[in-house]
């Protein structure tokens, strides 16, 4: 087990209340998960446990670490109620039942006003990210959600960081609780911290290009400040040949939805995101974290390169600094072992100034669960001519209406032509190039 895991879980399953600090990529979800389904009463047909996510991202995640966990208890349904989703589909889901629901507390508390979703049986409320929900204004759903919950209830908040807010929340809504903080800090060996000073917008440009050329990282995830700054970085990045894309509040579940596909199965090199965006993001194999800007929290910006470094691999943390972040780099020396050194930017030949690629790119197919479509129909799809071989086919991530499959960036004609040529299942399903 996991700290997080070895911790949490006794005080989960004796049912009390629980308060624990923990970051992304500790294995919190399998914590609370695992108490949750030990619990369960799977013969009950009505929602027993409700999850609060900041985010549709991480709101899909850990619906998908409760259904794994869950496969060896017979029939557990779990239902993901997110804005930017249709209401009417999660109103029928509702309507046939499920044991556990995962949702944002805009459209959990939209369902609970409208009586879609049942409360009476509901044992456990998780606050997953609570830190991220109060930054993102949730205050007002999640006391509106509460008061439709039964009084007797289980209650656990997993917090990366631990401002006042939270402690306030713990205090109205926890009873007794076990309080469980794990250090936020990351071993030197896995993680190599680099500070850079820059004292312009194009500078930090400038920096970033260099840091990227330098690294030649074949996924790289880029923080800025804001939705704005991180749609312009991306797009900047792009016109000098990066695969980039920007993730950020602004944009609608589907290019959400893509960009993180595209990221996760390596047909994106670079992901320009703000905090609150990436926060959740489970994401393997990420070789560097560059900061555009630093993070006023600390604890956030050990949040945001403990992204690299994970399980034992070694990664890179490269943070641009201004003068007017003397203040941010005093508290964030609070936690590091040794004071911050600015060091000089790499010198990069001009004739290595290559943009990196992705290795792979990513076909929609317009078909996924809902029309039966499973991974090896689509791998099976791709390799029946022998025109493609499975070592050339990357990750297939299958949605309820369509199915993304990344291919080899050489082969993504052919891989088209073959899907649009042939049969999946033995229907005909159109598939298109995803940028």
């Amino acid at each position: 087990m996991t700290p997080i895991q070895e911790q949490s879980l006794p005080a989960i399953l004796k049912g009390g209340d629980l308060i624990a600090q923990a970051k992304t990529g500790s294995g919190k979800t399998a914590a609370f998960a695992l108490g949750v389904l030990q619990q369960l009463n799977n013969k009950r047909f009505r929602p027993q446990a409700l999850v609060l996510c900041p985010t549709r991202e991480l709101a899909d995640q850990v619906a998908k670490e409760f259904r794994s966990l869950a496969r060896q208890i017979e029939n557990v349904k779990v239902l993901t109620l997110c804005g930017g989703q249709p209401f009417g589909p999660q109103v029928g889901s509702l309507e046939h039942g499920a044991h556990i629901v995962v949702g944002t507390p805009g459209r959990v508390e939209a369902h609970l006003r409208k009586g879609n979703l049942k409360t009476q049986d509901i044992a456990t409320l998780v606050f997953d990210e609570a830190d991220r929900m109060l930054d993102m204004g949730f205050q007002e759903s999640i006391d509106t959600i509460m008061g439709y919950l039964p009084e007797k209830r289980q209650n656990l908040l997993f917090s990366a960081t631990f401002p006042p807010e939270i402690d306030a929340i713990a205090r109205r809504v926890l009873h007794n609780p076990t309080h469980i903080r794990l250090k936020s800090d990351h071993s030197a060996s896995t993680i190599d911290q680099r500070f850079y000073s820059v004292d312009s917008p194009q500078s930090r440009l400038d920096a970033t290009l260099t840091l990227l050329y330098a690294h030649q990282a074949a996924s790289a995830i880029i923080f800025c400040a804001t939705k704005k700054e991180s749609q312009a970085l991306a797009d900047d990045l792009a016109d000098s040949g990066f695969s980039a894309l920007a993730i950020h509040g602004d944009l609608d579940q589907r290019q959400r939805e893509q960009a993180l596909t595209q990221f996760a199965n390596k047909s994106l090199s670079v992901l320009v995101a703000t905090d609150v965006a990436a926060r959740g993001l489970d994401i393997d194999d990420l070789d560097l974290v560059i900061n555009f800007h630093m993070s006023r929290d600390p604890e956030v910006h050990v949040h945001r390169i403990g992204r690299t470094g994970r399980q034992g691999a070694t990664g890179v943390a490269c943070t641009l600094v201004s003068p007017k972040d003397d203040e941010k780099c005093r508290r964030l020396e609070d936690l590091l072992p040794e004071p911050i050194s600015l060091a000089a930017l790499p010198h990069v030949p001009d004739d290595k100034c290559l943009p990196v690629r992705a290795a792979m790119q990513t076909l929609q197919i317009d078909g996924g669960k809902k029309q039966k479509v499973r991974p090896g129909d689509v791998l099976g799809a791709l390799t029946a001519g022998g025109k493609i071989q499975g070592k050339q086919v990357g990750k297939i991530h299958v949605m309820d209406f369509c199915t993304y499959v990344a291919v080899e960036s050489d082969l993504i004609r052919t891989a088209m032509n073959v899907l649009n040529s042939g049969k999946i299942k033995g229907r005909n399903f159109k598939a298109r190039g995803v940028r």
